[in-house]
């Protein structure tokens, strides 16, 4: 039997919500997390719990412009946040999966190893 690839929609969605995804799933999970435009896939699925709030806010009576615009708010809120919590929400989704919570994105994790190279060529190299 062949590990599956990637979660089924209902899956993902329960992902998005915060559930944890079966173990053969996990590089999937692994990839997500740190693989390439990690930062995009984030701010999408963190704005997939609002989509009801959002259609709340257009069923509300009034003109659609000021509905738009309730969305518009919600949305820049909901990036904001999602924004400013993806290193702890990341860290969080890869120990709930048994992963190791302080994996990053391999851009970051590469620019990273760079910088700790060229400190140690400039420091290192004069004791």
């Amino acid at each position: 039997m062949s590990a599956r690839r990637r979660p089924s929609p209902v899956q993902w969605i329960g992902y998005a919500f915060g559930r944890k995804l079966p173990d053969d799933l996990r590089d999937w999970v692994r990839e997500d997390l740190t693989g390439r435009n990690a930062y995009v896939r984030h701010l999408v699925r963190g704005m997939v719990p609002f989509i009801p709030i959002f259609v709340i806010f257009m069923l509300f009576p009034g003109p659609w412009w000021l509905r738009a615009q309730m969305v518009a708010l919600g949305l820049v809120l909901g990036l904001i946040y999602s924004a400013a919590y993806m290193k702890q929400n990341r860290a969080h989704r890869l120990e709930k999966h048994g992963l190791d919570p302080d994996l990053k994105p391999a851009r970051q994790q590469a620019e990273d190893d760079r910088a700790r190279t060229e400190y140690e060529r400039l420091y290192r190299s004069g004791s």
